[in-house]
């Protein structure tokens, strides 16, 4: 089933929308985000949490995913910081999603998160603007073939997709009959 989870950072904890921690966070879900029971399949990373969208075959799969996830980011980031103790504030939530129209707008809502929280704070990104901090690029539901001339773009797609593809209907192509494609430039509303 696919699910979209939310993880928190503790207070204190520097912000993660930083390029050398999101290749940390970046390596730590390719290394613990595919399983065969749980896999990471779309990823946005903000200040002070995150957004995942994940598969898992039921509440155990869930819970050994996430914790090893969990435990990866905690051991790479504290690394990377020079810091030690606690990453994360809580435990993880997840909210099921089992709709087409559901999975659609968790989708949009993840990798589209950085407008929905640019929006908020009266910010304008330019037209065709994939977040770096996102699985946005690896994306293939997007209305309009996405621009990946920058050099930062390139760089990113040369190091590979970290997340997994979908193995569930819905994830893979059952959320497009929830609303179509995806315009890259649409700004989220609030969490789904």
């Amino acid at each position: 089933m696919p699910l979209h989870v939310t993880l928190k950072l503790a207070a204190g904890v520097p912000s993660f929308r930083r390029a050398a921690t999101m290749r940390v966070v970046r390596a730590a879900i390719a290394a613990g985000g595919h399983r065969g029971d749980f896999r990471v399949v779309h990823y946005n990373v903000l200040g002070d949490h995150l957004h995942l969208v994940v598969e898992a075959a039921g509440a155990a799969a869930l819970a050994r995913g996430m914790q090893g996830l969990s435990v990866r980011l905690a051991r790479r980031v504290n690394a990377l910081l020079g810091r030690r103790g606690r990453l994360l504030a809580q435990r993880y939530h997840a909210r099921p999603l089992r709709t087409p129209t559901e999975v659609r707008n968790a989708v949009r809502y993840v990798l589209l998160n950085a407008r929905h929280h640019g929006a908020e704070r009266g910010a304008v990104m330019a037209r065709g603007w994939v977040d770096p901090y996102s699985s946005a690029l690896w994306f293939d539901g997007w209305k309009a073939a996405i621009r990946t001339d920058a050099p930062w773009l390139r760089a990113l797609a040369k190091e590979g997709r970290p997340t997994a593809d979908p193995h569930t209907w819905l994830l893979a192509i059952g959320w497009r009959r929830g609303g179509g494609l995806i315009d890259i430039d649409d700004v989220p509303g609030p969490a789904p």
